[in-house]
């Protein structure tokens, strides 16, 4: 891979893009199997270091960690030391200690990810920091969409809810630009960062007004707290403006999909008949979470396409 780390998108190129998706693809046939586990990583030792809570990247990270025959040791904000006042770069100076190979961190702070690698000598990946990027998180969605639409490349990618707050928007509008697709940020203004072209996107205050023309309609997790005061008026009338329902659904193209990073908040940003459509394609991007997650750690520490499915 062309970076040590990974913790933005800057860390790959499109080449490294084409390779983690081509392996992610042969670890998708061996978590296929009745017998899942490779003896790729045996010897190694990887840490996850989530400081913040999580439920979909620790298990899918844990388990891709397993699957690859590494030692895989949990560290959690609860249990360490962090709670009783340690600075994160001394938390860092002690796992290094430690000798682990790749550290997967996850924090509510912008850039804690980056802390750890100027401080470490492990792999970092970047769990998902603050409101900064979740590459990880961009790279299955990547993963999800060639599977599905067969292709990236001029597909246009709706990115609809709170894109100013969101990490997953962070990574997932320059990683869409750097395969060759269209992203649109759709969002009511106070839903959108002060400047929202520097991330890539072209920008829509309608979601009805773009809807015939996407292939793919990513929604993004409205958060309660993040909509008191001038966010918007009311929970009822985003779900209206900007939910994807039936009759929405209705009007996408008949190959288009819909994407959420969950935890998906039904009756929100996503009706429950929609997220239970067949072109609802949620439960896949926690499936290729996994596959993903494989190949990044295995072509890390050195592994390459035709070693993954042996």
């Amino acid at each position: 891979m062309k970076s040590h780390n990974l913790i933005t998108m800057d860390d790959v190129s499109v080449d490294d893009i084409d390779t983690i998706l081509e392996t992610a693809h042969s670890f998708k046939e061996v978590n296929e199997r009745a017998i899942k586990k490779l003896p790729t990583l045996r010897g190694f030792t990887v840490i996850n270091v989530f400081l913040e809570p999580s439920t979909r990247t620790r298990t899918s990270f844990e388990i891709a960690g397993k699957r690859l025959g590494a030692d895989v040791i949990n560290f959690s904000a609860s249990s360490s030391a962090t709670e009783k006042g340690e600075s994160l770069a001394d938390t860092a100076a002690t796992l290094d200690a430690m000798a682990c190979d790749i550290a997967i961190v996850r924090s509510k702070f912008s850039g804690a990810p980056a802390i750890l690698a100027r401080r470490m000598n492990a792999h970092i990946i970047n769990g998902g920091d603050g409101m900064h990027q979740h590459p990880t998180q961009t790279l299955l969605d990547l993963f999800t969409l060639k599977e599905h639409l067969g292709k990236i490349k001029g597909k246009r990618v709706g990115i609809v809810g709170d894109i100013s707050h969101s990490r997953v928007a962070g990574s997932l509008a320059p990683g869409l630009k750097m395969m060759g697709a269209e992203p649109i940020f759709i969002a009511p203004p106070t839903f959108l960062p002060a400047v929202p072209e520097v991330l890539g996107a072209e920008v829509s205050y309608s979601l009805d007004e773009v809807i015939n023309d996407l292939d793919v309609v990513y929604l993004l997790r409205i958060q309660g707290e993040r909509a008191d005061g001038t966010a918007v008026p009311s929970m009822r009338e985003y779900s209206a403006l900007y939910g994807m329902n039936r009759a929405r659904m209705d009007r996408l193209p008949e190959h288009a999909i819909v994407m959420h990073p969950g935890p998906m908040n039904r009756g929100i940003e996503i009706s429950a008949d929609v997220a239970d459509d067949p072109r609802s394609v949620v439960l896949d991007q926690v499936s290729a979470g996994v596959a993903i997650r494989m190949a990044i750690m295995y072509l890390m520490m050195g592994g390459d396409q035709n070693g993954a499915a042996a």
